[in-house]
């Protein structure tokens, strides 16, 4: 293996702003529908293809961030203190979440993700607890509500598979439609300081080497934008938290082919087809020269945005209004 460090820690993230919104379907090559950000045409093709790659293995052997976030998600999930009769893991992938949820959780989870060879990568007997039912369905993230009736979930989880999609308001609020009264959502994504060494590297090398920049690595969401929006979506009793994994590589040759692995390479639209050899070798220089580690390795930051909501419900606990309390905090204090 030559990953040399996987280094999770937890930090506070900084801001960047997200500029997809649009609820237009891909439904082909160079289909692209109003304010598309993504082609969500070729990030299918990737999926596909990293799941294929030598049998998979490829993209197992790439797995070891999404297992992160998921180890982390399961701890959240055992917080709700609740069974489930079924959870809805989507954009589940393979199933690194769906791999870790017991029966004392729930009686049944079903994937969704809009990649059929990486949804059926890995067979039902791989996961942790067999006992567990699970159900597959190949559909767009981006339109839940065509696979999903509304008012029919418990819980929705989602692993690390927000972050490629154009409408993600449009998203939530179809994901809290989904929900039953009282149900729960459970999100993480990417967020805006993930690669921010690779995305500063490139873009000096190829200001430098070019004269001008192209992106390379997608925009992404932050927290206050992750607030804003599960709030126009219509959740209630918020939680929302950052934090990071870090991982060392060789060089930055290595952390773009675990990328092509993970099926996460550039997926914009309108991205240019390749990257001059000249200015790879440059920023692979800058990457060593800003962000180098002490032993010739150089760390990759993938920032995690987490995102608890609640359908409301008459049931719900609720804020006391107001003015009505009654001790006041400098007596407390």
């Amino acid at each position: 293996m030559y990953r040399l460090a996987r280094i999770p820690v937890l930090a506070r993230g900084r801001a960047r702003s997200f500029a997809s919104h649009s609820g237009s379907p891909l439904s082909g090559p160079n289909t692209v529908g109003p304010y598309q950000v993504f082609d969500r045409y070729a990030k299918r093709l990737q999926k596909d293809r990293s799941a294929t790659r030598e049998g998979g293995e490829r993209s197992r052997t790439t797995d070891y961030v999404r297992n992160e976030v998921a180890e982390r998600m399961i701890e959240r999930l055992l917080d709700v203190k609740r069974k489930f009769n079924s959870i809805l893991d989507l954009g589940s992938g393979p199933g690194h979440l769906s791999n870790l949820i017991e029966s004392d959780i729930t009686r049944k989870v079903v994937m969704l993700d809009s990649s059929e060879k990486l949804l059926h990568r890995d067979p039902d007997e791989g996961f942790f607890d067999t006992s567990v039912e699970r159900e597959r369905i190949h559909a767009d993230e981006e339109r839940l509500l065509d696979v999903v009736a509304p008012n029919s979930q418990e819980a929705i989880v989602s692993c690390l598979s927000l972050h490629w999609i154009n409408d993600l308001p449009g998203v939530l609020v179809q994901i809290k439609e989904a929900l039953q009264p009282d149900g729960v959502f459970i999100g993480a994504m990417f967020g805006g300081d993930t690669l921010f060494e690779l995305r500063t590297s490139l873009q000096l090398a190829e200001l430098e080497r070019e004269g001008g920049i192209s992106p390379h690595v997608s925009p992404m969401t932050d927290t206050r934008d992750v607030s804003n929006l599960l709030s126009r979506a219509g959740f209630t009793l918020l939680t929302v938290d950052v934090d990071e994994v870090h991982v060392a590589y060789p060089s930055m040759f290595e952390l773009m082919e675990d990328l092509r692995d993970m099926g996460e390479s550039n997926a914009i639209v309108g991205r240019r087809g390749f990257i001059h050899r000249d200015t790879l070798a440059a920023a692979s220089a800058v990457y060593k020269a800003l962000h180098g580690n002490e032993d010739g390795s150089v760390p990759a930051t993938f920032q995690i945005i987490w995102m608890i909501g609640w359908k409301p419900a008459p049931n719900q606990p609720k804020p006391l209004e107001r003015g009505s309390g009654k001790t006041n905090l400098k007596d407390v204090l």
